[in-house]
């Protein structure tokens, strides 16, 4: 719901009363030097989000408004999420017709509210949100790409919540399938960030989430990929054994096709089982993902969440050698994974360090274990100093004593 006389409103209004759809208004704002979606104007018109400043010069040329006419737009939409201030119905046609007027267009008050509720009424209604949020899936499973968790979740925050509302609507079979599987993903995403940020019983119940949704749709392979990613939570926060029982339950629903779930699953496996003292069968894990690595293509060795890498495949081996104590391969395992690793990875260059310092402690010299761990705690920038990675630390920090183990211990305030 937009606030009258916001962003929202006026967006909309200028544009329609242009005669123009959300594609061709896109189109000119992308000649204007700014790549633009009619996603994006969506988001602006229905105030999901509001255009940053990199937008606005834009936004001025395409609609023919004035600067501070944009800024007083915005300010009015933030000032209703905060839930302040109220506005009369004549500020509103005042507002919008002064702003259409500016633009050299006739505005026409009500036509987007007309369009939504015949919208609505239309069976099969909600088809735009779908799409909406099939983009907007698509473009979180490409990973952090440099953002922190709590950034990354700051930004899936909107789209989560278009989810709710729009799986509380009606739908026709097929698109309730579609939108089912969406759902399975971006729960999945959401759980893995949980999981990233430390917050370990949220994880688990996002992955429940993303399981159900994964079984309601029929996808084996969206089921999988949850299961295995779920079977990482336990794995690293000190239940291994809830791991390998949910990995194993990941890799019969995974077949042995050559799937990214699959050869996920296999990876987690030999890590959990490596953890239990399971050398065995750790080692038949690990020739297991190596065998499936190798025969992965395309989407299924993608460098996403649902994809598994090279790069990810050696950091999983990296770890999986570091509990076998098997420190030559992990030492290889590390430097494969961070040659491929991009510089912009701060937490997987961050536990690959972790799983160096354990190694280290393996081979005898915990001294310079502790310090490699104390120093990636201190390099680590303030949003990156817990989960994951802190839990890494504090491991290996419980396996030292003396010396060592005080260094440590101040460096996580211990």
């Amino acid at each position: 719901m937009t606030r009258a006389g916001g962003i929202g409103e006026l967006l909309r209004s200028v544009r329609e009363a242009a005669g123009r759809t959300r594609e061709e208004q896109a189109e000119l704002m992308t000649a204007a030097g700014e790549p633009c979606d009619p996603e994006n104007l969506k988001r602006w018109e229905t105030e999901r989000r509001l255009p940053t400043a990199v937008w606005h010069d834009a936004i001025a040329a395409v609609y023919g408004l004035d600067l501070e006419d944009i800024k007083t737009a915005i300010a009015a939409s933030r000032q209703h999420r905060r839930g302040q201030g109220k506005e009369t119905s004549v500020d509103r046609r005042r507002f919008i017709g002064a702003a259409a007027a500016a633009a050299g267009v006739a505005a026409l008050p009500g036509i987007a509210q007309a369009r939504e509720g015949i919208d609505g009424a239309l069976t099969g209604a909600g088809g735009g949100d779908i799409d909406y949020l099939a983009s907007a899936f698509e473009r979180h499973r490409g990973g952090y790409r440099g953002r922190s968790p709590h950034e990354f979740l700051q930004e899936m925050h909107g789209d989560i919540t278009l989810l709710k509302a729009v799986m509380q609507q009606p739908h026709p079979t097929r698109s309730r399938s579609e939108l089912v599987h969406i759902a399975a993903g971006l729960a999945g995403l959401v759980a893995i960030i949980q999981h990233d940020r430390g917050d370990e019983a949220d994880a688990h119940r996002w992955f429940h989430t993303a399981e159900r949704a994964a079984r309601e749709c029929g996808d084996r392979r969206m089921t999988a990929w949850v299961l295995a990613r779920h079977a990482m939570v336990p794995l690293n926060y000190g239940a291994p054994e809830q791991a390998a029982r949910l990995a194993a339950q990941a890799r019969r629903v995974a077949g042995k096709a050559p799937t990214g779930a699959g050869a996920l699953a296999a990876a987690v496996t030999a890590r959990a089982l490596a953890a239990v003292g399971d050398q065995a069968g750790a080692r038949q894990a690990v020739s297991d993902v190596r065998g499936l690595a190798e025969r992965l293509t395309g989407k299924e060795a993608a460098d996403t969440w649902f994809g598994y890498p090279l790069q990810k495949h050696h950091v999983h081996l990296s770890q999986a050698y570091t509990l076998l104590g098997d420190t030559p391969a992990a030492f290889q395992a590390q430097d494969d994974a961070l040659d491929l690793t991009d510089s912009p990875s701060v937490m997987t260059r961050a536990l690959i360090a972790m799983d160096t310092a354990a190694c280290l402690r393996a081979d005898g010299d915990p001294g310079a274990a502790a310090d490699m761990a104390a120093a990636v705690l201190d390099r680590l920038p303030e949003s990156y100093r817990h989960g994951l990675v802190r839990s890494r630390v504090e491991l290996l920090h419980h396996r030292l004593d003396g010396r060592p183990r005080a260094v440590l211990g101040d460096a996580l305030g211990t």
